[in-house]
């Protein structure tokens, strides 16, 4: 099909199925896939439709803005209901469809004729590259560790509060070291209650359900088998964070390459961006293999 057909296509589909949408919720839909939709709608893991991608979405547009919300709501195919939290209520994985719709250049002046939509301009998506461009092994030559947050690449220089917040250096000072990522030893600062994170947002006294259960995954050549340890996962994370968006909790049912870590995808999800980069390779590459008797 002709590409720019495709585009006039999706934006008249957009088009209208963002006027029966609450415009006004684009910008709380935008938080929710920024926290949830974004592991899978932003990489295009387990065969997600990407964010701003005209040609993948336009079969699910053109069903109409009832059955793609109630198949974000309820599930379809690998995703699962809400995205995996149930905790969501409908609304605001509806505010979610109606930013990811809001992606497929639909016009902004919409108007809805059937509510009264906030007057508020709707802010242009900025499509970003999901390669894991924050992992060190992208990275060439020598770069200062945990710049202020002005200067990392990451926050926006020309937003004056982006100079109010407190400088990594300072935050991570007293911490136990490590000699890559942040150079916190994150592992070692929970084992020592170095740190003490709050389990839920809501609930201080909330407690994890700490898994103690290591998955090891055979790999080919010389390299040593990857252990994956729940243990230090689940003392801080909820099993929603990867199960089953990101990973099918069934053995077998999931097929792990470097390039696709390195895309952001599977454990690039995390590693390489919040969690210590895929450059330390023995990190994970843990368990030494047995030499064959001669």
């Amino acid at each position: 099909m002709n590409r720019t057909f495709i585009k006039l296509l999706i934006s008249l589909s957009a088009s209208s199925l963002l006027a029966t949408s609450a415009l006004a919720g684009i910008d709380e839909g935008k938080t929710t896939y920024d926290t949830l939709c974004g592991g899978c709608h932003g990489t295009g893991a387990l065969n997600a439709p990407v964010l701003g991608n005209a040609e993948q979405w336009k079969d699910r547009v053109a069903q109409g803005i009832s059955v793609v919300e109630q198949n974000a709501i309820k599930g379809l195919k690998m995703m699962p209901p809400k995205g995996g939290n149930p905790s969501l209520s409908d609304e605001q994985i509806i505010d979610a469809v109606a930013y990811m719709l809001s992606a497929l250049d639909a016009p902004a002046n919409v108007v809805n004729t059937a509510a009264p939509v906030s007057s508020a301009p709707v802010q242009p998506v900025v499509k970003a590259n999901t390669a894991n461009t924050f992992n060190r092994l992208l990275k060439g030559g020598k770069e200062e560790w945990n710049p202020d947050p002005a200067d990392d690449g990451i926050h926006d220089p020309d937003h004056e509060e982006s100079y109010y917040l407190q400088s990594p250096k300072e935050a991570f000072e007293g911490l136990p070291e490590s000699r890559y990522g942040n150079h916190v030893d994150w592992v070692e600062a929970l084992a020592t209650s170095a740190i003490n994170p709050r389990f839920d947002r809501l609930d201080a006294d909330k407690k994890p359900f700490v898994l103690d259960l290591n998955i090891v995954r055979e790999v080919k050549g010389s390299m040593p088998n990857v252990v994956y340890p729940h243990k230090q996962h689940t003392e801080w994370l909820d099993c929603s964070n990867c199960h089953p968006a990101i990973f099918t909790p069934k053995k077998g049912a999931n097929q792990i390459s470097m390039a696709s870590i390195i895309m952001g995808q599977q454990c690039g999800v995390c590693h390489g961006k919040v969690a210590f980069p895929i450059s330390e390779c023995r990190s994970c590459h843990s368990q030494k293999k047995e030499v064959a008797a001669k």
